[in-house]
């Protein structure tokens, strides 16, 4: 049985319980990923709920797991000036207010620039498609953990 590893799912041991209770594929991220996926949606949006907001006040009281501070410093988050700051926090209101979770996408595979031209074009969709995306984000996410950890 693998030992769980905190920072994959953010608050949310969970998800590698009951991969572990399961017989393995021989592929962890595939484990994991198929126990997201048969979760209820209700588990689904604790899981989605459970990740920070990009720049918001986590990061600023350093609170966020090692893992997110570090996948946010990747992108440029924790320099952002004054602008940047209220540009995000302005986003991620408004996309708080829309959807009823944060925004998340895996910054490691982008940049400030495309992490806010994601977050401004991500508010028109629906909110059945922005919870598949950032199920599919986290996916992301949990994949480049796992690479690192190996």
């Amino acid at each position: 049985m693998t030992a769980p590893h905190p920072a994959l799912f953010e608050h949310s041991p969970w998800v590698e319980e009951r991969a572990d209770a399961r017989p393995s594929s021989g592929d962890r991220w595939t484990d994991l990923m198929a126990v997201v996926r048969s979760a209820s949606g209700e588990e689904q949006l604790a899981l989605i709920r459970a990740h920070p907001e990009l720049a918001g006040k986590a990061a600023i009281d350093r609170t966020l797991t090692e893992a997110s501070a570090a996948e946010q410093a990747s992108a440029g988050l924790d320099r952002l000036t004054p602008e940047e700051y209220a540009r995000f926090h302005q986003l991620n209101a408004a996309y708080r207010d829309r959807f009823g979770f944060p925004f998340i996408i895996c910054v490691r595979l982008t940049d400030k620039a495309g992490i806010l031209s994601a977050m401004e074009g991500r508010l028109a969709n629906s909110r059945d498609m922005e919870i598949a995306t950032a199920i599919g984000q986290i996916g992301e996410i949990v994949r480049l953990r796992l690479k690192d950890m190996a």
